[in-house]
């Protein structure tokens, strides 16, 4: 009887860069090796070339194609990745010239979606992108696009098959357009309810695997998957978080994102990015004991003001102080709040920073109302927040968190 191992075999994968001097290819390239991992790949050997710009034909040059080529037959590997969106020809004779399947920056982004979405939107949104990004590269993929078969870059559609024309493909794109004009409507019929009642919503956005999950955990014990990944998140959450002024807001984890993002994600993602845009505060997290933490912020607030929230408040929160080496001092950026959501630290001081930023300042007051005076409490009740109230021999003694104006209009009651 022979026995087979259950385990599957680990991806064993090359990285590849060409840096033209257009972006900071060595920081993508180690980006590009935690995405790999994301995706269950182990990363055998990282390859950097320097060219003017990328070879039409190979994308590295017919010379640094051949030693490459050469590597994966003695190392035996089984993927190449490389870290710039390929043209179907590129693909098609790299495959040819190395025997090894290959995939781009793109379809590895793509893959790692695919694997994480969970809710039937993250789903959709998953497979609208990868159609969009298969449409163009049709033509003469030939079986490069066969790749229903399993691994690194071939999860997705599910059963739409990657050879079927663009017909087919356009017919199924206009049906998930359709679906997931359905989930937006039900999403913005939550934000108007939202509104309607008063609900303060507070997004935490920033960079892929920069500790949202985890903070949001920390506030309100949501439960939110929370791993040492790329994208470990998809699908947005939102739990209720009450702050030490007694004021309850509505908070809200969205996708993290990542240098140099495919705009195939950015605009299938927008529904998902817009939970940030219609907030009233925005935590801006990033990873403090990265040395990049000050462009991450950066990135993330160029996207919120393309989505048009340039006007909203935005509150840098310096994550993973703790991972910070010891005698090292934690760099200030900006108005930057200081936290480790992991250990618990500073977050007195962000849910005060969150407070100061509130779209309505509000008190929270003890006040004794005259019984004449009964009328007020109804009105507290419907547009602030009480919190209790007791009857006693003068009259209707009550905790709540007022408005400015409703201040105005209890001052004189007011007994703490």
């Amino acid at each position: 009887m022979e026995l087979k191992s259950n385990e599957e075999k680990v991806t064993r994968a090359v990285l590849i860069s060409v840096n033209t001097g257009e972006y900071d290819a060595d920081t993508s390239l180690l980006e590009l090796v935690e995405l790999a991992k994301t995706a269950g790949a182990e990363t055998v050997a990282t390859v950097m070339q320097n060219l003017d710009r990328p070879e039409t034909a190979t994308y590295v040059g017919k010379g640094k194609l051949l030693e490459i080529s050469e590597f994966c037959e003695s190392q035996e590997i089984d993927l190449l990745i490389f870290d710039s969106e390929l043209s179907p020809t590129q693909i098609r004779n790299i495959e040819e010239e190395t025997g090894v399947r290959v995939i781009d920056r793109t379809m590895l982004i793509l893959d790692i979606f695919a694997m994480r979405a969970r809710s039937k939107e993250g789903k959709l949104q998953v497979e609208l992108a990868q159609l969009k990004y298969m449409m163009p590269r049709l033509t003469g993929m030939g079986t490069a696009m066969s790749r229903l078969g399993g691994g690194i870059g071939t999860r997705g559609p599910g059963e739409t098959k990657l050879e079927t024309d663009r017909r087919h493909i356009r017919r199924r794109m206009e049906t998930l357009k359709e679906q997931l004009k359905d989930v937006e409507h039900h999403r913005e019929q939550l934000r108007k309810r939202r509104r309607k009642d008063n609900v303060i919503t507070v997004a935490i956005v920033g960079y892929t695997n920069a500790g949202k999950s985890t903070l949001m955990n920390y506030l309100t014990d949501a439960g939110v998957l929370a791993e040492n990944k790329l994208f470990a998140t998809l699908d947005p959450t939102s739990r209720a978080l009450k702050l030490p002024n007694g004021v309850t807001v509505m908070l809200i984890d969205t996708v993290g994102l990542v240098r140099r993002l495919p705009h195939h994600l950015v605009d299938a993602f927008r529904s998902t990015l817009e939970e940030a845009a219609e907030a009233d505060i925005i935590l801006n997290v990033c990873d403090v004991s990265s040395e990049e933490a000050s462009l991450h912020l950066k990135v993330t607030r160029e996207l919120l003001e393309s989505l048009g929230c340039k006007d909203t408040p935005i509150i840098p929160v310096l994550n993973k102080c703790d991972l910070v080496s010891g005698g090292v001092t934690v760099p200030q950026i900006g108005t930057g709040v200081r936290i480790s959501a992991k250990e618990g630290k500073g977050i007195d001081e962000l849910l005060h920073a969150i407070e100061d930023n509130l779209p309505v300042k509000v008190k929270r007051v003890k006040a004794l109302l005259p019984f004449d005076k009964l009328g007020i409490s109804a009105e507290i009740r419907e547009k602030c927040i009480l919190n209790s109230e007791e009857y006693v021999a003068d009259g209707l003694l009550i905790d709540a968190v007022i408005s400015e104006e409703m201040y105005s209009k209890i001052r004189d009651y007011i007994v703490e």
